[in-house]
């Protein structure tokens, strides 16, 4: 059940914007994962600043479009949330330049874009969501996506990838290569920077025990 004051102090918002802010029905892109990164973009936002409208609303909205990690489109997904965004907010009355400053926010959270945030509150939300891909919920996240798109755990003849082509398409540990390592030194903020140091940390321990058993 949705409970609007797990989105404190902006409770009003969510009870207008959550009923689109997760679309279909991939589990690591729904109700939980909006809730975990509001919860890192108010940690953030406490310690950092911005207008906490704006990107409570950029939180609730950046993945109210729905594309799969290998769909031909996905570089286009954020920019099609953000018209979908702009368009929910324009009904409920806001300002065109607030809605301009979520379109911007909901646009550059996206790995994939490769579009870089201008305004405080879109670096924040890129760190907020950047932080869910890494750490323990980062790594269940990638094995949940990995079987969703039918890949293996890892290669178990060459699982380091000594001898071949990393592979993320076909191997879920390989993700941890291509994309999840990067992450933590892209980060925006002073206050994500530090939180992501740590879930890095995290993240190579994890991995560093898997492959101790494996």
């Amino acid at each position: 059940m949705f409970e609007a004051q797990a989105f404190s102090p902006h409770e009003t918002l969510a009870a207008a914007l959550i009923a689109h802010a997760a679309d279909g029905d991939d589990g690591s892109h729904d109700l939980a994962h909006i809730l975990r990164v509001f919860r890192n973009a108010m940690r953030i936002h406490a310690e950092e600043g911005g207008d906490g409208r704006v990107l409570a609303a950029s939180v609730m909205l950046h993945d109210c479009v729905a594309v799969e990690k290998n769909s031909p489109l996905r570089a286009k997904a954020s920019a099609l949330a953000a018209e979908k965004a702009s368009a929910i907010l324009a009904e409920l009355g806001w300002r065109a330049a607030d809605i301009e400053d979520v379109a911007h926010a909901v646009t550059a959270h996206s790995f994939s874009a490769g579009v870089a945030p201008q305004t405080l509150e879109a670096k924040i939300l890129q760190d907020a969501d950047r932080l869910d891909a890494i750490g323990m919920v980062g790594a269940a996240r990638c094995f949940y996506i990995a079987g969703r798109l039918g890949s293996g755990l890892y290669d178990p003849f060459d699982p380091a990838a000594e001898n071949r082509p990393l592979d993320d398409k076909r191997y879920a540990i390989d993700h941890f290569q291509t994309k999840l390592f990067k992450l933590a030194d892209g980060f925006q903020t002073e206050t994500g920077r530090r939180l992501a140091a740590a879930r890095d940390k995290s993240l190579r321990d994890f991995l560093s025990d898997f492959m101790g058993e494996i």
